[in-house]
């Protein structure tokens, strides 16, 4: 139901997909600047943070790059090694931020052992 909306909202608000194509450069590039900012995070908790937000953006990106090809704005083909790309970065960021919290859990329970 969300994607048929966005479909119509996009082919009413931007018969060019300029619309479109603003939501996904910005949420495609910010992917990049959240995650230098992760990189440079001096905690585990901001890292972990900053990590989900860059999931959750990447999430966004192929969100747009759906209703770009559902809108006809553009075709499966042209948008696809973006869609695998997009998903492979979700699988990526997912996992770390996986791994980061499974890692910070395990060390409090060695610690609280060893007390």
């Amino acid at each position: 139901m969300l994607d048929r909306k966005s479909e119509r909202t996009a082919r009413l608000e931007s018969a060019d997909g300029s619309v479109c194509g603003e939501q996904l450069l910005k949420t495609g590039t910010s992917v990049a600047a959240i995650y230098r900012a992760a990189r440079r995070a001096y905690t585990r908790p901001l890292f972990v943070s900053k990590l989900a937000i860059a999931a959750e953006e990447i999430d966004e990106a192929e969100f747009w790059l759906r209703v770009i090809v559902k809108t006809k704005l553009s075709s499966p083909d042209a948008t696809a090694n973006l869609m695998r790309e997009a998903g492979e970065l979700a699988a990526i960021f997912t996992a770390s931020v996986k791994t980061a919290r499974g890692g910070r859990l395990r060390r409090q329970s060695n610690n609280s052992t060893q007390c």
